[in-house]
């Protein structure tokens, strides 16, 4: 990849916290954790949070909390930045992180406000909350708070929050502030609203509903389940109180040891391996699944009923729960690091478990094991696996049809679930892993098979009485690595579970920073006569004994060795190649002496070489090291012992001991090198710096190397001396010279007695030829010339000074006595000692961003005197970062510049489309879905190079884009699709639009249809709920259209349709009032997952009626009767239903009522009289009584349209549904699903469920007014589009086969109701949306992407 080539910005390009490396995570994070439909996974770690792309596993960008203010309570209106009255104390833990729903890409107007005066705007927020109670909006382009939610004085550690919509244009965050209050907030104002508080409970997590916005639940380690619904136009709150029943023996014995010391901690501090989970079903209804320590729950919210449990064998604790949002299975995180994969029963909300897997390899991992902090499933597939099975001919994965996936080893089996799941340890590593349901060749691929299969070997759940039998079950013969097989037929399923990708970050705390700067006399390790060349690499020294290099060009780790078993106490280059180390400890307490370990590590093999070891321990530890920059030399410094010299040959030999007092040693850094040839340009970045520096630097070693060697034929040797400057305890200063074996008093040019130090020890000290400069603990800085004697001296008025480094240097600087300055209070400073006042003209940084400064030294790779200076600092928060610092001709500063962005080298570009800026996503989205030719991603790119036969088409070498645009489109701007892609010119020659796996899916479903095209955009930039609005939208205009013809569903007409019951069938399963033969459970086992959330045929609505019914036959108790009494209704069970009501005891309080139901439900004759008086008992009993048996009265008299209208008053909204699907058919049952269209758009604001319904009822005037009223103009032309498509479509094959038929009369071919192009309410859609188009236009050329 070219230096020189210009890179698009995207959001994560615009801070210094890109070049930033976090701390590993910890449990005092509390397992913070959360991941975007995009892919996009944000967790806690330290006082940062940081940012990773899952897909490629690389870093995105950190950012860190911005530390409190003293006395820390803000109002709503705050907002705060980052400085120096904000750096007064340190940030705290980050305990909470969420990501704003992607809803927000969609919600900004730009018809009505212009994105360029909005720098605040971005469709990239976090939500975040720290030990200190502290909660605020993060924008991931800008790196800094938006918004600080109002908070008190208690300092109330957060927990969990959860981001819940209240309106369609507003959201609120919900959080639980310390062990037992939670609170809501509103994002707009900041201000909390509403707060409870449950008194004696430790609350644990916030969950939102998937089914509906605007409700939650929160759960406490006791039990406590809060169900909340926040009403938003009043911001009224419906709080309701549950109790999921478990043993909570353990608890009550950790609060004991607690000792009743009440606490502001939140309960993930106070019970750290005490945790309690939820998860609702992302495919059933008030279903939601609890995890205790021991115990799996799963809990039915509308029966307030627990449905299932099982108990885990005794010495496993659950983590955490994830349900799989696209088939019905749950995986759960155990705290030692396993995960169990669980199965639902066919017809039942009760689950077998299948597999349990370590997520922790075995190999390659430390001892002990790292712990897992938390996991979470990525859904970025997820719709991409829907569209696979609706359109059959598309795989059901990226991967399906990557033959060149080295971790596809079986080609026999076929997939049948595959889920991402992303895992964090505390030792800095994240882990993605593919978790696989797989089924061999012979397997049918009809669902009901691989049930009934795996019903015949499922694991029974295990309890704490269950034999060692059962337990056996689960250690079953790995088949394969990652594969267990649940039986030994032909006909079964594989679950597989492979590691797929893995990111290296911080192992551990850092204890010590190493940059390496070899002098052009350092050669290559091990001899030779090639100079060393400086290398982008920093080493990091960490408390667990490991050294870690990175590589700044990209950011990254580069390698990482396990050197020694503590703390790596002292770290230095040799060179180039070779770091040398030391650990210490304590032989024993009687003894009190000390063995010291002395490693050499080579770079390049990995090899670690220990030296001067010693059978016998030592009186005195190892206090530092200080290496030659030649790497030739080392100076073992010990505490209150002699100084030994080592010449670091292959076999390392000691030179002499040194029997002085020093206080501080450093060797002299090398001199400025000869001028070289300028070069091309002078404002490279600091990638470009990085990455390019390397071959100037080798060219001019080797010049040098060349003088060298005349050097020597004329006899001398000076160029293979150096030297090192010292203090000693008495102030006296010195230097020595080392030449060979030799070492000899330099003789340097003393300075006058007035330098002398009397006030202060000295403790740190910087050299390079011919200045010396000291600090000392008084903070004064003095420097001397050894060549002339000329010395100065000031005072910094700060604490003491712990190092001193001198700043690299280049032909052509201005200042060469330009030091960083590092204090004992751990604070930073920049002097220029060349300048007439270096105090006044320093710049000083009290404490980096939140964060205690504890090493630092400066990045040696300038190659010009226009580039900046480059910092590499080590933080107490174990980060480790890069800081520009700016000096050509104006005051240093620090951080961010507004100067072209610095560019990272990348191994490979990261294809996320919702990093773009806001107006280039929007851009591209269009683009997506007008239609692009497959072969507008055939670029030269540095992945798609590696694989250019897998996208079809070739590239046009021609300007002419518009030859990449399929036909255009009906409406609006036929212009704007070329400006478009001009626009991302720059992404696709970069490669950087569209990993491949995805680019060859958009050119299988690009001829799919205009549908599956918008849904294939929806699901790029994360909006799931639209992709299924798209996949189910051309069924439901089939059904739309057949409804109109009064004929039934052509289900040949869709593409791979979903498999439906026959009409006949439904038909007599309701008269006959028998169970579902079919088996709806075990064909929605493997289904098609969030599909069913957009439901809205009779057959679907009945049949997830009907299957809830057995959910619930073994609850006891009246309430459970009445609520199965009122599903058998719905369904048209009434045989059932007079069974269960006339079984009642005459003692029962329902024992009348239910009587009355009975005799009227049995009642086979309507006559006017006793309609009529049904009717008036019936609402009666609707106005008194809670169990709706009113509404079962209307049901015995056939008066289901009132029937439905009265439970959607009562707010049963689908079971309004499911009695009209079970009884009304045409206008009757369109009225029923268009008002519950209308509750859904205006009370739940889920637009896409709504639009769905709209279209199901032939309401798609209605739908269109939805969208407007949206702002969403684009997605208001694409709906036309793909209806008339859609219907174009319908009526060609409705032609075709009457003609097959050989039918002499056909019908009139029906015309979207609504959706005529010569309606007001189309043309009007067509006009806004060519505003649209010409105003995203502008907002683009606005912000073209800027080279790097």
């Amino acid at each position: 990849m070219s230096t020189s080539r210009s890179r698009p910005r995207t959001a994560a390009d615009s801070s210094s916290s890109d070049w930033m490396l976090p701390g590993p995570p910890s449990r005092n994070n509390g397992g913070s954790a959360d991941i975007t439909t995009t892919g996009l996974f944000a967790y806690a770690s330290g006082s940062s949070i940081s940012v990773v792309e899952s897909r490629s596993m690389q870093l995105v960008t950190v950012i860190p909390m911005p530390p409190p203010i003293s006395g820390f309570s803000i109002s709503s209106s705050s907002s705060l930045t980052t400085n120096a009255a904000a750096a007064s104390s340190l940030s705290p833990f980050v305990t909470s992180v969420r990501w704003a729903p992607n809803s927000f890409l969609r919600q900004h107007d730009l018809l009505s406000t212009d994105l360029s005066s909005s720098p605040s705007f971005s469709h990239l927020l976090l939500a975040a909350g720290d030990r200190q109670g502290r909660l605020c909006l993060l924008d991931l382009r800008s790196h800094s708070p938006l918004l600080w939610f109002e908070s008190d004085s208690l300092k109330l550690g957060i927990q969990d929050i959860c981001w819940i919509q209240a309106r369609h244009d507003n959201w609120i965050i919900a959080s639980i502030n310390g062990p037992s209050i939670f609170s809501l907030y509103s994002t707009t104002t900041g201000r909390c609203f509403f707060r409870y508080e449950a008194a004696s409970e430790f609350l644990s997590c916030i969950r939102h509903d998937p089914f509906d916005s605007r409700h939650f639940c929160v759960l406490g380690l006791k039990g406590l389940l809060l169900s909340v619904k926040v009403l938003g136009e009043t911001e009224d709150v419906i709080l309701k109180e549950l109790q999921v029943r478990s043993d909570t023996t353990e608890l009550a014995k950790l609060e004991k040891d607690l000792g009743g010391v009440s606490t502001t901690s939140p309960s993930s501090a106070v019970f750290p391996t005490y945790s309690v989970k939820c998860a609702f079903s992302p495919q059933w209804n008030h279903i939601l699944f609890v995890t205790f320590p021991r115990e799996l729950v799963v809990f039915d919210l509308q029966y307030e009923a627990v449905l299932y449990a099982a108990t885990l064998p005794r010495g496993g604790k659950f983590l955490d729960v994830l349900p799989d949002p696209v088939s019905s299975m749950l995986y759960c995180v155990h705290l030692d690091g396993k995960l169990s994969t669980w199965r639902r029963r066919a017809g039942e909300q009760a689950y077998v478990m299948c597999t349990t897997e370590e997520l922790m390899p075995a190999i390659g991992t430390s001892v002990p094991s790292p712990a897992i902090l938390a996991a979470v499933i990525s859904q970025s597939d997820c719709i991409v696996q829907n569209v696979g099975k609706i359109y059959a001919d598309v795989p059901h994965t990226p991967f399906a049809e990557d033959f060149d996936n080295p971790f596809d080893f079986y080609d026999e089996t076929l997939p049948v679930s595959r889920t991402h799941l992303i895992s964090i340890s505390d030792d800095g590593k994240i882990w993605n892993w593919l978790l696989a349901a797989e089924g061999s060749d012979d397997t049918p691929k009809d669902a009901a098979n691989l049930t009934a299969v795996a019903d015949a070997t499922e694991v029974p759940p295990i309890d704490t009485n269950t034999n060692n039998d059962a337990c056996d079950v689960l250690q079953q013969p790995v088949l394969e690595k990652g594969r267990r097989r649940l039986s030994a037929t032909s006909e079964d399923i594989l679950f597989k579970m492979t590691l797929i990708g893995q990111l290296h970050l911080l192992s551990s705390t850092v204890t010590m920073l190493a940059v390496p700067s070899p002098s052009l006399t350092a050669t290559l390790a091990r001899g030779g006569s090639h100079p060393a060349v400086a290398v982008p690499l920093v080493a990091l020294g960490t408390q667990s004994g490991t050294i870690e290099i990175v590589d700044v060009s990209s950011n990254a780790f580069a390698a990482c060795f396990t050197v020694h078993s503590g703390f790596v106490r002292g770290l230095r280059w040799l060179g180039n190649s070779r770091l040398v180390s030391f650990s210490y400890n304590q032989a024993n307490e009687k003894s009190r002496g000390y063995i010291n370990r002395l490693v050499v590590t080579c770079v390049r093999s990995g090899l670690n070489r220990a030296f001067r070891v010693l059978q016998k321990p030592e009186r005195a530890p190892i206090r530092a090291l200080r290496a030659s920059s030649s790497g030739r030399y080392l100076l073992i410094l010990f505490r209150d012992a002699p100084v030994e010299v080592w010449a670091m040959t292959k076999n390392p030999i000691m030179l002499r001991s040194l029997a002085l007092p020093f206080t501080v040693l450093e060797w002299t850094l090398p001199t400025v090198p000869r001028p070289a040839t300028p070069t091309t340009q002078s404002s490279l970045s600091l990638k470009d710096r990085i990455v390019g520096v390397s071959t100037d630097i080798s060219a001019r070693a080797n010049s040098s190397s060349l003088d060298s060697k005349a050097g020597s034929s004329d006899g001398s040797q000076d160029d293979s001396s150096e030297s090192f400057a010292f203090a000693l305890v008495n102030g006296a200063l010195g230097v020595f010279e080392v030449q060979g074996r030799r070492i000899r008093d330099f003789r340097p040019k003393w300075p006058s007695s007035s330098f002398a130090s009397s006030d202060g020890l000295i403790t740190a000290m910087a050299y390079r030829l011919p200045h010396v400069v000291m600090g000392d603990r008084s903070g004064s800085i003095r420097w001397w010339d050894v060549m002339t004697g000329h010395s100065s001296s000031f005072n910094t008025h700060r604490e003491g000074i712990r190092r001193i480094k001198f700043s690299p240097v280049v032909p052509g600087d201005q200042s060469r006595g330009r030091i960083a300055v590092l204090f004992y209070d751990n604070t930073f400073s920049i002097y220029d000692l060349d300048s007439s006042d270096p105090l006044a003209n320093s710049t000083l940084q009290p404490k980096f961003p939140g964060t205690l400064v504890l090493e630092l030294d400066w990045l040696p790779l300038r190659t010009d005197k226009e580039d900046p200076l480059v910092l590499c600092i080590a933080g107490a928060d174990s980060s480790f970062r890069l800081v520009e610092v700016n000096v050509n001709d104006r005051p240093v500063t620090y951080g961010p510049q507004p100067e072209p962005v610095k560019e990272r080298f990348r191994p490979m570009p990261i294809c996320a489309p919702i990093l773009l800026p806001t107006a280039h996503a929007l851009a591209l989205r269009m683009i997506l879905q007008l239609g692009v030719k497959p072969s507008w991603f055939n670029t030269h790119g540095t992945s798609i190079d590696k694989r250019p036969h897998h996208i079809p088409g070739t590239a046009s070498p021609s300007e002419d884009l518009r030859s990449y645009m399929i036909d255009a489109p009906s409406v609006g701007d036929a212009a704007v699709p070329e400006m478009l892609l001009k626009v991302f010119e720059p992404y696709r020659q970069e490669g950087c639009i569209l990993d491949d796996e995805r680019a060859r899916l958009y050119a299988k479903i690009l001829n799919k249809g205009s549908a599956v095209r918008f849904a294939f955009a929806a699901t790029i930039f994360g909006e799931s709920s639209e992709a299924l609005f798209w996949l189910q939208l051309p069924r439901a205009v089939n059904y739309l259209i057949n409804k109109s013809l009064n004929k039934s569903p052509q289900k040949a007409s869709l593409p791979a349709s979903v498999s439906q019951l026959d009409d006949t069938a439904v038909l007599t399963r309701i008269t006959s009032g028998g169970k579902s033969s079919s088996g709806p459970g075990k064909r929605d086992l493997w289904g098609h997952g969030q599909l069913r959330l957009l439901a809205f045929e009779r057959e679907e609505l009945w049949d997830t009626a009907n299957e809830r019914i057995l959910w619930h036959e073994k609850l006891e108790g009246e309430d459970a009767v009445q609520n199965r009494v009122h599903d058998l209704v719905s369904v048209g069970n009434l045989e059932a239903a007079v069974s269960l009501l006339l079984s009642t005891p005459p003692e029962s309080s329902y024992f009348y009522a239910n009587a009355l139901r009975a005799v009227a439900l049995s009642s086979a004759v309507s006559r006017s009289l006793l309609e009529l008086a049904v009717k008036v008992v019936a609402a009666n009993m609707v106005r008194t009584d809670k169990s709706l048996s009113g509404i079962h009265l209307l049901c015995a008299v056939g008066r289901y349209q009132e029937a439905c209208s009265q439970l959607q008053d009562a707010g049963c909204w689908t079971d309004a549904a499911t009695l009209a699907a079970t009884h009304l058919k045409g206008s009757d049952y369109s009225r029923v699903l268009q008002r519950w269209a209308d509750h859904v758009l205006n009370n739940e604001h889920n637009m896409w469920r709504a639009l769905i319904l709209y279209t199901a009822a032939g309401a798609l005037k209605e739908a269109l007014a939805a969208l407007r009223m949206a702002h969403q103009p684009d997605t208001a032309a694409m709906f036309i589009i793909a209806c008339h498509e859609i219907h174009a479509d319908i009526l060609s094959n409705i032609g075709s086969r009457d003609e097959g038929a050989g039918s002499s009369a056909r019908d009139e071919p029906p015309v979207l109701p609504g959706l005529n192009p010569e309606d007001e309410e189309v043309i009007v859609v067509g006009e806004l949306f060519g505003q649209y188009q010409r105003k995203l236009v502008h907002l683009c050329m606005n912000s073209l992407p800027s080279p790097e």
